[in-house]
């Protein structure tokens, strides 16, 4: 890793910890906030499937903290504890926020399906672009970039793919907020602390996706550094 892309590394490992912080400032808060429906998140995506015709879609809970995300493979909505059990603002955004993306995935929702073609296709590349990279950089300082450009290939995969995730949340976010609004789940006091909770967890996709966009164009001036240098 060059010098510029370890800064330019660090400044957005400091953005992306500083974005998590208040995501998870402001879950900690809102979960604290009682909802006025007194439904669990559990009771929150059961309902929310329900009346979007879903009934194949089971919902479980799972370890860990803000562990919550939908598996496509077994059509499962996984809560963390802290979600599943409780009956608070932060549980029901979290919970109809999930299951906005069984319901994209119910529905065919176009760039959901697109994603999970390529999650293949990525997990082969993470398995090996650190080293292609790392290794590809040093041979392009020796003036041979042709392994730089294969890095720089399976590098881009995973930033497409980090690109089409955030369609996927953002509209997982709206369809879950609609709801919550139109059914009446959360009260005018309450839904704007739910599209605040689910705001901050969209922006730590959008850092991670400037961070990747950034680190793949410093990755491509090295290569054109070193094709204008041979």
């Amino acid at each position: 890793m060059t010098p510029s892309i370890m800064i330019v590394s660090l400044i957005f490992i400091g953005i992306s910890m500083i974005v998590s912080g208040i995501m998870k400032s402001r879950f900690s808060t809102f979960s604290k906030i009682p909802l006025l429906a007194r439904l669990t998140g559990k009771e929150v995506a059961e309902k929310m499937l329900r009346e979007n015709g879903i009934s194949d879609v089971k919902v479980i809970s799972v370890e860990g903290f803000l562990t919550d995300h939908y598996n496509p493979t077994n059509k499962t909505i996984n809560l963390s504890p802290e979600v599943y059990n409780n009956y608070s603002v932060a549980a029901a955004a979290v919970a109809a926020h999930e299951t906005g993306h069984a319901i994209q995935h119910a529905t065919a929702y176009s760039w959901l399906t697109l994603r999970s073609k390529l999650v293949p296709a990525v997990q082969f590349s993470a398995t090996l672009v650190n080293w292609v990279l790392l290794i590809g950089v040093f041979l392009a300082v020796s003036g041979n970039p042709t392994l730089l450009l294969v890095g720089i290939s399976l590098f881009a995969l995973s930033v497409l793919f980090t690109l089409i995730t955030l369609p996927v949340e953002f509209d997982a976010s709206k369809r879950a907020l609609a709801w919550l609004r139109n059914t009446n789940v959360t009260t005018s006091e309450e839904y704007p602390k739910a599209k605040n909770a689910l705001t901050w967890a969209a922006m730590t996709y959008v850092v991670a996706a400037l961070a990747a966009v950034v680190t793949l164009l410093q990755y491509v001036m090295i290569y054109m550094g070193s094709r204008n240098r041979s």
